[in-house]
């Protein structure tokens, strides 16, 4: 899948009308695809059980695909999503202008794959709510499935994306603590991050992980790469000026003097991230800014039947 899925990104203006863009297409994706029927089953309806009322069979649905869908209605789902978004400076990398039709930064991205999800979890009359955390919890609202409340969360990302800020350091493990300590009913936890936490305490971290399944959550850890520069090391084999955005540190470094060892230091910390999650069964999802938002939509509906059978 490229990089914008199915249609070309020029702007992000209209969040609202871009994230309806993204679920559009994921959904036409599935109906051509062989799980059809599983994608009809997740946009609005569920598979007709025999015996059952006709009524409420949806005769539209039957005509395309010859298999008979039930609509269902409000009081049949009760789904609460919780989507946290790390906002401190490191998720700004790439430094980008989507206005001259370039690549998102990691932070946009994130922001459009939530907006996406808050599109698709309003249209399965789900309850969703919002946390954004950098060296604190800076926005955390209950979960709720109206209207007003989805325009509410929207108008929270687009200043996100709107105002970008320098020099923001993270403080995952606090604020996920905060956030499993807030949140009293079970829900479905979906963390957008980087990862790169300045506590320098991996298990400080992951215990706030743990901290979330302890509260019997379920908890999908989208991390968030743009794996061609940060994991992949793919420069061009001269001098650049790196800087660290969450400090303003500068080094000026030859790219292929440094190139196998940062590969050796991130696989390490990947490879252990992943070990951790798997440990703690929180699912691990690396999240390549470069591979499009139908991945995340698609890890979310594979969770969700989990969590509805």
């Amino acid at each position: 899948m490229g990089f914008f899925d199915d249609f070309q990104l020029k702007s992000l203006d209209n969040l609202e009308l871009l994230a309806k863009q993204v679920v559009e297409g994921f959904i036409i994706g599935l109906h051509k695809s062989p799980f059809h029927g599983f994608s009809v089953e997740f946009a609005e309806h569920r598979i007709y059980n025999q015996g059952e009322s006709t009524k409420n069979i949806d005769w539209k649905v039957y005509a395309r695909t010859d298999k008979m869908f039930v609509k269902r209605y409000e009081e049949e789902t009760n789904l609460r999503c919780q989507i946290v978004i790390d906002v401190s400076s490191s998720m700004y990398f790439p430094k980008t202008d989507v206005g001259g039709g370039q690549e998102l930064n990691k932070l946009q991205f994130s922001s459009l794959a939530a907006a996406s999800l808050m599109n698709l979890l309003k249209k399965q009359r789900d309850a969703f709510g919002l946390s954004l955390f950098d060296e604190a919890l800076s926005i955390h609202t209950r979960c709720k499935s109206s209207t007003s409340h989805y325009q509410l969360l929207l108008s929270y990302l687009d200043k996100l994306i709107k105002d970008e800020q320098v020099n923001k350091s993270t403080a995952a493990t606090t604020a996920l603590h905060q956030i499993a300590d807030s949140i009293h009913k079970r829900s479905l936890v979906i963390i957008f991050s980087d990862m790169f936490d300045n506590s320098d305490q991996a298990e400080a971290l992951f215990s706030a992980l743990q901290h979330l399944k302890h509260s019997k959550h379920e908890v999908i850890l989208f991390h968030v790469v743009d794996k061609k520069l940060e994991l992949d090391f793919e420069f061009e084999n001269r001098p650049y000026m790196f800087i660290d955005m969450e400090t303003g540190e500068k080094i000026k470094l030859q790219s292929n003097e440094v190139k196998e060892q940062y590969q050796k230091k991130v696989k390490g910390f990947k490879e252990d991230l992943m070990m951790k999650c798997l440990q703690y069964r929180v699912d691990y999802v690396e999240a390549d800014i470069r591979e499009g938002f139908y991945p995340i939509l698609q890890n979310y509906l594979v969770k969700r039947s989990k969590m509805r059978t």
